[in-house]
């Protein structure tokens, strides 16, 4: 089941308005053919609604901004960019449908999106079939850019981010037994506590209790009992918010007082919301930190806050903005905004100068960047420390 909240749905009506007042739409008859009538379609897709709203609503607000800013410029090469955007609702199958529609209907020369590793998973294989190049902001799972040479990514990949994390538990927090909680519907979870274990278990770590849980589920407190009794010094949950917050509520109602430890997916305001007080001191990886002092990073969060009532841009909107900007040299150092040229100069992105570090797409369409390590500290995700690959 998708939960849409009517806040979403308002929220949705005023970006698309948005998009629209940018460039208006025009439906196209096949892949590309806006191309020719003078802008450039850019097609996005994300999770405006669904369980994991805030991923899509902060990556939109980053591609936005990247996107007003080029055409205030005059666009790329004279001709403007418009963005033609689809909702998937969180739902992979709805990912599969809004990615053909924007390459079927709307006829554009590149894909930004998705967020989540399985609906990037389920809508990247359309984009390869169709030569359309697609930049997923954030999906971390290694199995996104492996659908084919038309799949790239702009953020660091789970085997880093998962060895990330046990390395900071073993040599900083310096724990010995960790509890793992999976979603076991979650590709991004089951991959990152996959590479997780791999290297606490190398580290001389031991791994006291394994339990699973699945997206949507209300009560965690069976999982937690079990993972109570293993006597853990640290409990690592690669889950989205939208559970983490109740995980973590439940385990210290049940008596459980040891830090939770976890990925990327915890990023989103909501995250302390659910969780109210219980994952004060807690840790997670992420791709950068607002309280970073690099110029590039305060300069972007001074213009999120000018442009968004003053809102804080969190990683996703970084992210977001890093993609769009990616995909625009892209396209400019193209020469042309036909897809198999666009592909081509996204492999040959070096050093681009980005939020959330410097970027060089690797031969995998990877991109190799360091890590940040925050901590819950009340409201706010206090920056700890920065973990090269």
């Amino acid at each position: 089941m998708v939960r849409i909240c009517a806040k979403s749905v308002l929220w949705l009506s005023v970006i698309t308005g948005i998009v629209f007042t940018l460039g208006g739409c025009k439906p196209a008859s096949k892949p590309g053919a806006n191309s020719r009538s003078g802008d450039i379609p850019v097609g996005v897709y994300l999770s405006f609604t669904g369980s994991t709203a805030t991923f899509g609503e902060s990556t939109f607000k980053g591609i936005l901004l990247a996107t007003e800013e080029v055409n205030a410029r005059g666009g790329i090469n004279g001709r403007k960019i418009v963005l033609h955007q689809e909702d998937d609702r969180s739902d992979a199958q709805e990912a599969r449908s809004a990615v053909t529609k924007l390459i079927q209907r709307d006829g554009v020369v590149a894909v930004l999106g998705e967020v989540a590793s399985s609906r990037s998973l389920a809508a990247a294989p359309i984009c390869q079939e169709n030569k359309i190049p697609m930049i997923s902001p954030s999906s971390t799972n290694p199995q996104v850019t492996q659908v084919g040479d038309y799949i790239f990514r702009v953020c660091f990949i789970d085997p880093f981010q998962g060895a990330v994390m046990a390395k900071f538990a073993a040599e900083t927090l310096k724990v010995k037994r960790v509890a793992v909680l999976t979603d076991v519907k979650n590709d991004y979870s089951v991959g990152l506590a996959k590479y997780f274990k791999e290297t606490f278990t190398k580290l001389g770590g031991q791994i006291v209790a394994e339990k699973s849980y699945s997206e949507g589920d209300p009560d965690f407190r069976a999982q937690l009992t079990a993972i109570k009794a293993a006597n853990p010094e640290a409990i690592f949950v690669p889950g989205y918010y939208s559970e983490v917050g109740t995980i973590a509520r439940q385990a210290r109602e049940l008596g459980i007082r040891v830090p939770f430890l976890g990925g990327d997916g915890w990023d989103s305001p909501k995250l302390v919301e659910g969780a109210g007080n219980a994952l004060e001191g807690s840790y997670f990886s992420n791709h950068y930190s607002h309280e970073s002092t690099d110029p590039a990073v305060q300069g972007f969060v001074a213009k999120f806050k000018q442009r968004f009532n003053g809102e804080v841009p969190d990683a996703l909107a970084a992210l977001g903005y890093d993609a769009a900007n990616i995909l625009f040299d892209a396209i400019r150092r193209a020469g042309s905004p036909e897809p198999t040229k666009i592909r081509d100069a996204l492999a040959q992105t070096k050093d681009f100068p980005g939020v959330t570090g410097k970027i060089t797409i690797d031969a995998d369409r990877n991109a190799v960047k360091p890590a940040v390590i925050l901590q819950i500290r009340g409201k706010e995700f206090k920056y700890v420390q920065t973990i090269q690959p």
